[in-house]
């Protein structure tokens, strides 16, 4: 032990720092991480997205009923139910690498004596990987889908101003244009 406490007074100020840091770098590798990967529950979660994904795929029902939620909030318009027919369904846009190479040919043969020069492209996706090495393509954008159609029935509907103001609101949401938009009395 007094062997041991001489050799670290004969050592200087910047050994001892070096052995210190040493010695906090071994306890800190030596702490098992929490992070494992769970393989088991990968398959059942990615069956659940692909459910929703199938049900649903463009989100329509989650729209109608915030329209309906927010509808029954108005005065007067009491309960309501709401239906939405789309035009065209929703757009995922990827990222696309595009590679441009130019070739020129000079001199001529037989008459030909300009020069031509010719440009070629080439498009790629880009892809991102997940955390389980899963390649997907890159979503630069989504475009939501566009509505063609929308039919409001609510108790309050009897009333010409209560139905002015469903439409008022419902073209100011979805961009629809007037004679899209049905509102009828709901019995």
């Amino acid at each position: 032990m007094k062997e041991w406490l001489g050799k670290i007074k004969s050592l200087k100020k910047d050994q001892i720092m070096i052995l210190l840091l040493a010695g906090v770098l071994l306890l800190v590798i030596s702490i098992p991480s929490e992070t494992q990967p769970q393989p088991e529950i990968l398959p059942q979660t990615r069956e659940k997205e692909t459910e929703a994904v199938t049900e649903d795929p463009f989100g329509v029902a989650e729209l109608e009923n915030r329209l309906k939620r927010i509808l029954a909030q108005v005065d007067g318009i009491g309960r309501t139910e709401v239906m939405l027919t789309l035009k065209s369904g929703g757009k995922n846009i990827v990222e696309k690498d595009l590679e441009q190479s130019r070739g020129e040919e000079v001199g001529g043969n037989e008459g030909n004596s300009g020069n031509s020069s010719e440009i070629k492209s080439n498009e790629s996706t880009v892809y991102q990987k997940d955390s389980y090495g899963n390649e997907t393509p890159y979503i630069m954008e989504k475009l939501a889908p566009e509505i063609d159609g929308v039919l409001v029935i609510a108790q309050g509907a009897g009333n010409a101003s209560i139905t002015s103001e469903i439409t008022e609101a419902v073209m100011a949401l979805f961009n629809v244009p007037a004679h899209k938009i049905k509102v009828m009395k709901m019995k």
